[in-house]
């Protein structure tokens, strides 16, 4: 996903101070010397927060570094737990950029460093305040690239799960919060109180797209119904009950969603690739 290389100035109006060294009760914070501008204002996408200006010397974001970023270690099931919503969005001071996200039931148990998937992005917990019912995530520039994070805006809601726990019940499939590209809805169906979804999607994500088999959209643990090679599309249903619990009904044709196919069709094609069939000798 292409984006301007540079992004605005926010307000100083807004600066939030450093964290202190010493935390309250209710609030706590991964130590940082980072100071975060939030936009309260901006109703604009992500995306509009970047532009070009010369006359303001910021990097490129390809080359912004951003130390909170963590590889994903964590597995999810696509089931949603709750819909959170962004509260606020802005530049950190060295380059990074935070989301402050309201929830409740992923805060129930919730610790520094602790992995949520935000419509199906698995990102990390930076701070919370369980008293004010927020979290904040950072994302990296490569996040905002590659997801539809980047349409997001203060007020949109967000699909939120916790990581998976041992003792977790699977009641979708294994999620990674690894999102391997996005797609863009085409077109939404009523069909009595069920509701038809269509997203195209690039070729490189849908040769593992089946139907019958598994996807997450925004996060979401999904069955796909058909796949149309001829349009570059697949489709799947959503029951009433779904659709009351996660955000994909609220958005509208021509928006992004987040889409992490199965894990095991890529390893497949790996192991194509690489000719691990042809050393197989029939008994």
């Amino acid at each position: 996903m292409a984006v301007s290389n540079h992004f605005t100035a926010i307000s100083s109006k807004f600066l939030r101070s450093s964290p202190p060294k010493t935390f309250s009760t209710n609030q706590h914070r991964i130590p940082s010397k980072t100071q975060v501008n939030f936009n309260l204002s901006s109703r604009n996408p992500v995306h509009n927060l970047f532009y070009n200006d010369n006359s303001f010397p910021k990097p490129s974001i390809q080359s912004l570094p951003y130390p909170n970023y963590n590889p994903v270690k964590n597995l999810f099931t696509g089931i949603v737990e709750e819909m959170g919503e962004i509260k606020q969005l802005g530049y950190a001071e060295d380059g990074g950029f935070e989301m402050k996200i309201s929830g409740n039931v992923v805060l129930e148990d919730v610790k520094l460093g602790d992995s949520i998937s935000v419509n199906g992005t698995c990102l990390t917990v930076t701070e919370f305040d369980k008293k004010e019912s927020n979290f904040s995530v950072g994302l990296a520039p490569e996040t905002l690239r590659k997801t539809s994070l980047i349409e997001l805006v203060p007020g949109s809601r967000v699909n939120l799960e916790r990581a998976l726990l041992p003792s977790t019940r699977m009641g979708g499939h294994f999620v990674q919060g690894h999102v391997d590209g996005t797609g863009e809805i085409v077109s939404l169906e009523f069909e009595g109180d069920s509701l038809w979804v269509k997203v195209k999607t690039p070729p490189e994500v849908l040769k593992f797209i089946v139907p019958k088999g598994f996807i997450a959209v925004d996060g979401t643990s999904l069955t796909v119904c058909k796949v149309f090679d001829d349009e570059e599309c697949f489709n799947f249903m959503l029951v009433a009950y779904t659709q009351q619990n996660v955000v994909i009904p609220l958005k509208k044709v021509g928006q992004k969603v987040n889409l992490e196919v199965d894990i095991l069709g890529k390893y497949v094609e790996r192991l194509l690739q690489s000719g691990f069939t042809s050393n197989i000798t029939p008994r």
